[in-house]
């Protein structure tokens, strides 16, 4: 059975489209991912799945109840970790806990009994008592995510779960995220712009970019439609001298910000032909490595930019946007 299923749905505000026409399914306690940049589409599209944005076209179900026209059903069937916290700070993690139980009405009992399960499996029982304002990032995480399971629902929504958190956390969160599925079977939809974190938790991957989604299948099969392996080089002048590689062994290119990636099959056979061809084309040629794919390679191979590019030009349009407002 499919825990959810969306077909063609859209979001405009005005003259911009920010979720184009996308389809896909999940399956019950699958974990998957989707992938892109800020402002691709993904925070967009969980919030259309989880019924706080209308759609402007399309439709989709999740957990068999339609995101328009049964809005009370969805949202009894889900659970949301928002990329920004929204506990209440000045409450311990227990209080927030139960105050989220009596919005969904969960009698006192079961609700006791529910929060000292999950604050177990998060590893915050003895900080139960404790306000929230003396937690460290991880630890809030850890309690949005207790909470969002509060209701048992049958999907849970984490938009950039581990967004800000040091690498020591967010594996100790992928592990428990995997706990999750498995042990509680439980779908899980994750928003992420972390390549490794796609990679280890994701059964498969939907890459979105632009509000569409431009692949969509597991991470190694991904990678695999790349070739055997990837050959990235820095080079100066690397525009316009890459088109026209056709040898059958090259799987295809890519170029992007000085640097430029071949992605080829037994790399280690056809190297030193690939770099006298550059030379023969008077490439000027920094350095050369050379890797299997990884889903940076997919993301580049699918949008042309890699998702660091896009990061920083976001973090660079926020800055000067910030520079606007103050002058």
């Amino acid at each position: 059975m499919k825990a959810v299923a969306v077909e063609e749905l859209t979001k405009k505000f005005g003259d911009f489209t920010a979720v184009d026409s996308i389809s896909f399914d999940i399956n019950e306690g699958e974990i998957f991912g989707l992938l892109g940049p800020n402002g691709a589409g993904k925070t967009t599209t969980i919030s259309m799945l989880a019924t706080m944005l209308s759609p402007t076209s399309g439709k989709a179900e999740v957990a068999g109840h339609d995101i328009s026209a049964d809005e009370d059903g969805v949202r009894k069937s889900i659970g949301i970790v928002f990329q920004d916290q929204s506990l209440d700070e000045e409450l311990t993690a227990w209080e927030n806990m139960d105050f989220h139980g009596r919005l969904y009405r969960i009698p006192k009992q079961i609700r006791a009994e529910r929060t000292e399960e999950l604050l177990e499996l998060v590893g915050l029982t003895e900080r139960k008592d404790d306000f929230v304002k003396t937690y460290s990032g991880g630890m809030r995480r850890r309690l949005e995510i207790a909470r969002g399971l509060l209701h048992r629902p049958k999907v849970l929504f984490l938009d950039e779960p581990t967004l800000g958190l040091d690498p020591q956390t967010r594996n100790y969160l992928w592990d428990y995220i995997d706990k999750l599925s498995r042990e509680m079977k439980i779908t899980v939809i994750l928003t992420t712009h972390y390549m490794d974190e796609a990679d280890r938790l994701c059964g498969r991957i939907g890459i979105i970019d632009k509000g569409q989604i431009v692949a969509l299948d597991t991470p190694e099969n991904l990678k695999k439609r790349l070739g055997g392996d990837v050959i990235t080089i820095k080079s100066p002048d690397y525009s316009g001298k890459i088109s026209g590689l056709e040898k059958s062994w090259i799987e295809n290119t890519e170029g992007y910000n000085g640097f430029f990636t071949v992605a080829l099959h037994d790399a280690e056979e056809h190297l030193s032909e690939l770099i006298e061809t550059l030379i023969n084309r008077k490439i000027k040629i920094t350095s050369v490595s050379v890797h299997k794919p990884t889903l940076e390679d997919v993301f580049l191979h699918y949008t042309g930019r890699t998702i660091r590019d896009e990061e920083a030009g976001a973090k660079d349009h926020m800055r000067m946007d910030y520079k606007r407002r103050r002058h």
